[in-house]
């Protein structure tokens, strides 16, 4: 079996119980385990997340999660993690002290002969989609490009690193923890067909005669299951932070399913 989970967002100062719900998605993973032949972890694993070349006492409160990773790939399971827009730094700490392999851009695989593309998300819009809105949301999504394109610089990057933990990260989980409350007292829902960006995405993809069977996404928290035609279909995974949904897929064919203790 080959799960895939996204938007876990442990650590977020938004969840009144954060131990509560680090071991929930521990639970999760510990019972994909004992199936998996591998799991991919598509983006915002992390609220925030960052690689400082100083000793970073937070990460400690990650401990059960990180040996619980580090436990699954001992036993020969590959773990795909997919960097989100929350978990952008990393640079080789967490793959040495899990193993998991890290993606830091979208990836076309191939499982039991169907062709797959899989990113977190963010991002991923077909080329022609901010001209057609209203000057207000495109101002709000050339914003957003910008900010991504500051979080990715390496030079940038580098110099955020540089930074006393204590103070990064009291920057980035309370930028998280904004993004977190607005999600819950405004939720984005579905768009429909004609307006939601990922499913437009994967559309052009197919046009442009990338073909995928299947496209599978997090970012969005919402869960969808789409046919984009006879051949090909879109995923997005929920989240495991409020729904605990995922994807999961055997020799015949991948459904989204909720996680129940």
């Amino acid at each position: 079996m080959i799960y895939f989970l996204s938007d876990a967002h442990l650590g977020s100062r938004a969840i009144d119980t954060p131990q509560v719900h680090q071991q929930r998605l521990i639970d999760m993973l510990c019972s994909m385990a004992k199936d998996a032949t591998a799991i991919y972890l598509l983006g915002d694993i992390f609220d925030f997340w960052c690689e400082y070349f100083w000793y970073d006492s937070s990460k400690e409160q990650y401990s059960p999660f990180l040996q619980t990773l580090k436990k699954i790939t001992s036993k020969g399971i590959a773990i795909h993690f997919f960097i989100g827009n929350h978990d952008i730094w990393t640079f080789g700490w967490l793959e040495k002290i899990t193993g998991v392999v890290v993606h830091r851009k979208p990836e076309s695989i191939e499982i039991h002969g169907k062709r797959i593309f899989l990113a977190h998300g963010d991002g991923l819009m077909p080329s022609d989609y901010v001209r057609q809105l209203p000057k207000k949301i495109q101002k709000k999504i050339q914003q957003f490009i910008f900010l991504r394109k500051v979080f990715h610089n390496p030079i940038l990057q580098f110099l955020f690193r540089l930074l006393p933990p204590a103070w990064a990260n009291n920057f980035g989980y309370e930028w998280a923890k904004n993004s977190r409350l607005k999600e819950l007292s405004h939720p984005c829902s579905y768009k429909g067909e004609d307006k939601e960006e990922l499913v437009l995405f994967a559309k052009e993809q197919e046009q442009l005669g990338n073909h995928h069977d299947f496209y599978i996404f997090g970012h969005r928290h919402i869960e969808l299951d789409l046919m984009l035609s006879r051949e090909s279909r879109i995923m997005i995974l929920g989240d495991c932070w409020q729904q605990f949904t995922y994807a999961q897929m055997d020799n015949y064919e991948l459904r989204i399913k909720n996680f129940e203790l």
